[in-house]
Parts: structure tokens; C-alpha cells; sequence
């Protein structure tokens, strides 16, 4: 353990030498950052095509125009999907700390808050909610998938023993197009991976 420390320590002296150095006879000088830009616009600082001035002279006419922001629906798409964003940021974000994290083992059960939290918020909403959980639910457990063993997800472990693997985006994709039926399908197309429905 020592040793890498050992080698590093002749290193550490250089540095503090030039450290020390530099506080005996002072600061180097040194070049202003901006010294080519100021030489290259005649030398005296004054650049006569500035930024604000560029953006101060294009016209209204001449800036793009975004038609689908004329269209009403287009306009309501938007304030949807931001809202459908907003309501379910909370629960991925959460279901992403769990699974790519160092928080859970594999093989490891959720502590009971975090159980509660899945359980209301995801199983809930599961299509087949009640195959998965079948004779009764024991607990959530997360671990490596049994068919793509680089991902990890989350199980649900019965009462008997047994214990299957459900898909939290087929959660969310349930409870999106219960709660926002009008434009559930839009978002799952836009946002949610293809394949999996």
C-alpha cells in the first residue's frame, strides 16, 4: 500500500521546489489570453463587429420562423408533454438510481420504502400485474435479467419462492396511456424504446 505513496514522494519534492521557487523570485510573467485577437483587429481592442451589434441588425423578417408553433394542437402537444414529463421524471429517475447504481446488489431486496415506492408507482400499473405477482408478493428484488445478463432489472419475488421479472417501461407505458390517453401514444412513440409495447 506504501509503495505507490513511496514512488510519488520524489515527484512531490519537484513540484514543491518549483513551488518554493517561484514564491523567492516571483510570479512569471505571463500573456494575456486575448493578446492575437486584439493585434489581429489593428491593435486597438475596438472590435467594430461585435456580437450584439450582429444580432441587433437582422430584421424580424429575417429570423427563422417555426410554423408548427402557429398550429394550436402542435402548441397543446407541447404543454402535454412537458406536463407527462414532469409526472413521471420522479419515478425514472428513481427506478434508474436502483438499477444503475451501486445502491442494490444483485440478488439484494429493496428496503421497504423503496418496495412501496415500486410497488405503488410501477407494479401498480403493470398490464399483467397479477400473473407477475401470482400467489402473493414476498418483496422486490433487483438482479441481473436471466435471458440479457449486462442489464439489470427488477423482480418480483412471491410468496412461494419463485420470482419473475417485470419491465418498469411497460409500467410506465400503462399508467401514461391511463392517465393521458389523447397523447399517450405520440409520447410512448417519441420517447419510449421501439419493440417493447
Amino acid at each position: 500500500m506504501a509503495a505507490p505513496l513511496l514512488r510519488a514522494l520524489p515527484l512531490l519534492r519537484g513540484v514543491q521546489r518549483s513551488y518554493h521557487l517561484s514564491l523567492i523570485s516571483g510570479p512569471t510573467p505571463r500573456r494575456p489570453l486575448c493578446t492575437s485577437a486584439s493585434e489581429s483587429t489593428g491593435g486597438d481592442g475596438d472590435n467594430s463587429s461585435s456580437l450584439a451589434q450582429i444580432f441587433q441588425s437582422t430584421d424580424i423578417k429575417d429570423r427563422p420562423h417555426y410554423p408548427k408553433w402557429d398550429d394550436p394542437d402542435f402548441r397543446k402537444w407541447k404543454v402535454k408533454e412537458a406536463e407527462i414529463f414532469e409526472d413521471i421524471e420522479p419515478i425514472v429517475c428513481f427506478t434508474k438510481e436502483i438499477l444503475h447504481s451501486n445502491r442494490y446488489m444483485d440478488g439484494e431486496r429493496l428496503t421497504p420504502k423503496d418496495e412501496k415506492i415500486v410497488i405503488d408507482k410501477l407494479l401498480a400499473h403493470h398490464p399483467h400485474s397479477e400473473d407477475k405477482i401470482g400467489c402473493g408478493l414476498d418483496s422486490i428484488m433487483v438482479d441481473r435479467h436471466p435471458q440479457f445478463t449486462r442489464s439489470r432489472c427488477l423482480f418480483v419475488v412471491r410468496t412461494d419462492g419463485g420470482w419473475i421479472d417485470f419491465s418498469y417501461q411497460k409500467c410506465l407505458r400503462a399508467y401514461i396511456r391511463d392517465k393521458y390517453p389523447s397523447y399517450a401514444e405520440r409520447f410512448i412513440k417519441e420517447y419510449f424504446k421501439r419493440g417493447s409495447s
